[in-house]
């Protein structure tokens, strides 16, 4: 049983801030599976995918503990189901990426992330698998003010470019779910496709 983990603050004032790109991923591969959050399990909402193929099912999770206590309910989860760190994948915002790239690894530092960094923490290991959202500026770095920043909503001229980022990110995960980090990493790391590309990497023309 694999576990997609998104992060986010509960509320309904961080709905549509940075720091709540990990929850729009999740809601959008809930809307696809037609699957609603109806259970709380390890402090967080929960909804179970049965694939329609012979593929396994997962579990999409929302912590409800603030975005800088995520780790417990990675680690309830985990045990609960009896998974491997490896089975688990967490999808967050990245201030240091600019909008709209994307970046899978399967281990590696926090970077800063408080979120991922309890998540860590509670685990013991840096062997678990991550999927970042860029939010950061298209040009420079962020703002000296982080906290403002990512719980600051997009601004209108951004709005598209983060609802194709969260579209791309969902596909990703399905990547992740069905052939492994790997064919994932290849096909998602990095910036937005140009308009002119397609799904598949091919133009349109």
């Amino acid at each position: 049983m694999k576990i997609l983990l998104g992060l986010g603050n509960p509320g309904e004032q961080y709905v549509a801030t940075r720091h709540n790109v990990g929850f729009r991923v999740l809601e959008a591969l809930a809307a696809r599976s037609g699957v609603a959050f109806a259970d709380e399990q390890c402090r967080s909402l929960t909804a179970t995918v049965l694939p329609s193929d012979a593929g396994e099912r997962f579990v999409l999770a929302k912590p409800q503990t603030f975005m800088n206590r995520s780790g417990y309910a990675a680690r309830c989860l985990l045990e609960r189901l009896d998974a491997p760190s490896t089975d688990l994948l967490v999808i967050y915002d990245e201030v240091h990426l600019p909008l709209g790239t994307l970046r899978l690894r399967t281990k590696g530092s926090p970077a800063g992330h408080r979120g991922l960094e309890s998540i860590l923490e509670n685990l013991g290991t840096d062997e678990v698998p991550r999927l970042r959202l860029g939010v950061g500026p298209r040009e420079g770095e962020p703002p000296a003010a982080l906290a403002d920043y990512v719980l600051g909503t997009f601004g209108a001229g951004e709005v598209n470019d983060v609802e194709s980022m969260i579209a791309r990110a969902a596909d990703a995960c399905e990547m992740w779910l069905g052939t492994g980090a790997d064919s994932a990493m290849q096909r998602f790391n990095g910036p937005a496709p140009s308009a002119s590309t397609t799904k598949s990497g091919e133009s349109e023309l």
